[in-house]
């Protein structure tokens, strides 16, 4: 291994003396996690390499033909396992924007170098965390470039499992069997319920260089694959980590923190600006009329107003997207001076003196055309706190090179940002550059000029979650009128309650709100809730669910505590076990919930609120209306 791989695996496990190495030369190797649940065994044979995993004592899966090929190589044939070096390590981290305040990150690694019998060095990268595991290539060759073509790895689960699979700006597809229908390609996350007691999640991590993959399924729909498009590289591949979450219940993959923890630490030294939080929105607004007249547009008078109430409700910023600089698709249209209407120097002074962040739309074109860092130069020089950057173009791989670009640009002018528009999927990049907050890897509701239904959402807390932070703008009140509105579509699927507890269910950087003040004052008593959150939770809790049917989170907010349940088109009652608080403490619990009546169809808006006091023996069982929910707060006396 060279010097340049080796500090790239090794630099904090040198220093804390938790090296344990072996280097053996041999047929097949047996692989553990720290806690020995988790059990892989890679062979080399006539066929090429093979893997076989086991989670507790279920055989989950099999790899046959692991390995990729490229210019020259082809890591399916003739070639042995050389060596095997081990390292073993634990640290605990925290986290800037995270799901949790503190990770820890503990694995068993191995190096397999695979013996070519040619010039150039091939190895695979396994990492084994108690939760699931990961692995990538690395390819060097002392002389030429070096091409990746293609990867023959064939994954076979031991079942013929049922699948969930992200869908981009659309309904996630699944629940369906692997063998029961043809399937071109899958995005992912993708998560596979093997049996009863394992669900597993294949996702990636690492995201730097080159197109993400796709999940590729053969001709008889019984084995998947990897599929990306990769580029030649001079002397030296590192590809992005294959990483499979493993848990008994599906919320366990929304919990895991594998996925950062394959990323390197916070290459941002001061990180004391990167704040998430809450955040006013004027996109969705516009049009909305007060009781007393007024109509908000795109303008700085309509923007005091939203600064107003940010300032009033313990909400942190003011998103101004799109528009703002000029049609977002116009050529002429300059980030760097604002449109007619909108003083952004006046509007940034203002949200200052009510100490609310102001964060700022960019398109791609803009960004391109008139200079990535002469435009968040002039932001940051305005007050920014952060972007809203939309609308990459390029090919997959080119996007990724972007989207380092943007995230390390943003950071040297101590931007937070936030991808919108099919950006490059979440990979745990958010550690290494914890000022990239959210993506909107999801379908956003009334984005897309259409709007989503509710099971669609409670698949999205289950699915898309896994991959990171995501920008949904939940907190819809004013459901009856919305689509009046000029960027509101269609009418919105849901009720009042439901849109309280989705902010709770949700792990994003920024929670952007989209309705108008007056529709939030109008019903205050229910807005207290979302006041009542914090910029940020402390932890993330699925205490119970079933995917495409209802999602219950539990969040710790200092002293309090936040539990969101939501539910798909169907009524249903569910019973709610607080045995997560501590002993000997007694809390109020305030209770937002749908009314006898409400429905996601027909009576969206009608809720009702109650108290009582639980502590950790207590048990509370809530209805929820058809696209319904609940949100408990629960306050320490």
């Amino acid at each position: 291994m060279n010097l340049t791989i080796l500090k790239r695996f090794f630099p904090v496990v040198l220093l804390t003396g938790l090296l344990i190495s072996c280097s053996l030369k041999k047929d097949k190797t047996v692989m553990e996690s720290p806690d020995g649940n988790l059990e892989i065994l890679v062979e080399s044979n006539e066929r090429g390499l093979h893997l076989q995993q086991l989670f507790g004592k279920d055989s989950v899966l099999t790899i046959e033909q692991l390995g990729i090929q490229g210019s020259g190589f082809d890591l399916k044939k003739g070639y042995a396992i050389k060596e095997v070096s081990q390292i073993s390590f634990d640290e605990t981290w925290k986290t800037v924007n995270g799901k949790f305040k503190e990770i820890r990150n503990n694995y068993n690694q191995y190096v397999i170098t695979l013996d070519s019998g040619k010039k150039g060095s091939f190895k695979i990268v396994f990492r084994l965390f108690d939760d699931g595991y990961a692995y990538k290539y690395i390819v060097e060759s002392p002389s030429e470039e070096v091409e990746i073509t293609g990867e023959t790895t064939q994954i076979k689960f031991s079942n013929n499992p049922t699948y969930w699979a992200y869908n981009g700006e659309f309904p996630n597809i699944g629940p369906k069997k692997l063998s029961e229908e043809k399937v071109d390609s899958l995005m992912t996350p993708a998560v596979l319920n093997v049996n009863d007691s394992v669900y597993v999640a294949i996702h990636e991590a690492e995201v730097l260089e080159y197109a993400p993959f796709n999940l590729s399924v053969n001709d008889s729909n019984e084995t998947v694959g990897f599929h990306s498009v990769y580029a030649k590289n001079k002397e030296e591949v590192e590809t992005s980590w294959r990483v499979f979450l493993l848990g008994k219940h599906p919320g366990d993959l929304v919990e895991s923190n594998i996925l950062v923890n394959l990323n390197d630490p916070s290459k941002i030294e001061d990180t004391s600006w990167i704040k998430p939080g809450k955040s006013m929105w004027d996109w969705r607004v516009w049009g909305y009329t007060t009781d007393d007249g007024y109509t908000y547009g795109l303008n700085t008078d309509s923007h005091k107003r939203l600064i107003d109430f940010a300032s009033e409700n313990n909400v942190q910023y003011l998103l101004i997207d799109a528009d703002w600089y000029g049609a977002e698709f116009s050529d002429t249209s300059d980030p760097t001076n604002a449109r007619e209407g909108i003083n952004i120097e006046e509007c940034m002074a203002y949200a200052k003196d009510k100490n609310v962040g102001v964060i700022l739309y960019l398109n791609d074109k803009g960004a391109k055309k008139f200079g990535l860092e002469r435009v968040l130069s002039q932001f940051s020089a305005w007050g920014a706190a952060g972007v809203k950057y939309g609308f990459m173009k390029g090919t997959e791989a080119e996007k990724v090179i972007q989207t380092r670009k943007v995230i390390e640009m943003c950071a040297k002018y101590k931007l937070m940002v936030d991808f919108h528009d099919s950006p490059i999927k979440p990979s745990g990049d958010r550690r290494t550059w914890p000022n990239m907050v959210t993506k909107e890897y999801c379908h956003a509701q009334a984005d897309g000029h259409r709007s989503y239904m509710p099971g669609t959402m409670v698949s999205s807390a289950f699915i898309n979650t896994i991959a990171g932070p995501l920008d949904y703008t939940n907190g819809w009140f004013d459901l009856n009128n919305a689509h009046s509105r000029n960027k509101v579509f269609e009418e919105i699927p849901g009720t009042v309650a439901a849109e309280v507890a989705k902010n709770i269910v949700v792990y994003t950087g920024w929670m952007i709100l989209p309705d108008a003040p007056e529709a939030y004052l109008k019903k205050k008593d229910l807005f207290e809730c979302i006041k009542k959150m914090p910029a940020q939770f402390d932890s993330l809790d699925v205490l119970q669910g079933s995917i495409n049917d209802y999602i219950v989170v539990a969040r710790k907010a200092g002293n309090d505590w936040f539990v969101g349940s939501i539910t798909n088109e169907e009524a249903r009652e569910i019973t709610i076990d607080f045995d997560f608080l501590p002993e000997n403490k007694t809390y109020k619990a305030t209770i937002y919930g749908d009314a006898e009546s409400t429905h996601y169809l027909n009576e969206k808006e009608t809720y009702k609120i109650t108290e009582q006091q639980v502590n950790a023996a207590s048990k509370i069982t809530v209805k929820l209306a058809p696209g319904g929910g609940n949100a408990i707060h629960l306050e320490e006396l």
